[in-house]
């Protein structure tokens, strides 16, 4: 499966080294961070109400340009940009941070993602997230993490975890309730399974 990285222009963090992209989309100030990660962008997307670089700096990266007066945030724009290319695995980073706002689109953002069907995740320097539906996925053991588990629907119906100091089966989790928060790994891998609905999981460095 091929995947597109996406740049956002939220806090800078660095990216996991073993990381392999084969498309990257740079969102307005995601470019200034592109430049600090020595990544060239493919495509750079946005309003440009934020970008630092002069136009110099990219004029030979192509430029997908919007009114600032639109109803999408640059970060989704370019996941349509992604999907529209057919890229079924999105990874987005510098994502988090500076505004809540900012980072709550961004989460909404992967929840669109999943619902077109695309496998979304997203790498900060202390937190890992990434949104799964109808289907198992392993999580491996990460010292110093702990796991919580968000319903971006409305509902997640036939959750279950194993391997967890809190296990459960066959669950139903709201987007009403953190009931989620704050689980840690028993075993050197945790299984999450889900029947209906877009789950977030974050793994989240302990202070």
């Amino acid at each position: 499966m091929k995947t597109c990285l996406i740049i956002s222009g939220g806090e800078f963090n660095s990216i996991p080294s073993d990381l392999q992209f084969d498309y990257v989309i740079a969102c307005d100030h995601g470019f200034d961070h592109a430049k600090k990660l020595d990544i060239k962008p493919d495509i750079l997307i946005g309003d440009f109400d934020s970008i630092a670089s002069k136009d110099s700096d990219y004029e030979d990266v192509p430029v997908k340009s919007f009114d600032s007066r639109k109803d999408d945030t640059d970060t989704i724009l370019a996941i349509k940009h992604a999907l529209s290319l057919g890229y079924k695995h999105i990874v987005l980073t510098c994502a988090l941070g500076k505004r809540f706002d900012h980072t709550m689109a961004n989460i909404q953002s992967m929840a669109y993602a999943c619902k077109e069907g695309a496998a979304c995740e997203l790498f900060s320097d202390m937190e890992y997230m990434c949104t799964l539906s109808k289907c198992e996925k392993l999580f491996t053991f990460k010292k110093g993490y702990s796991f919580s588990l968000f319903s971006l629907t409305d509902e997640c119906r036939g959750l279950s975890i194993k391997g967890s100091e809190y296990d459960c089966e066959n669950i139903t989790l709201t987007n009403k309730f953190p009931l989620g928060v704050s689980n840690k790994f028993k075993k050197e891998t945790v299984s999450v399974s889900l029947e209906d609905g877009i789950l977030l999981v974050v793994e989240s460095l302990m202070q």
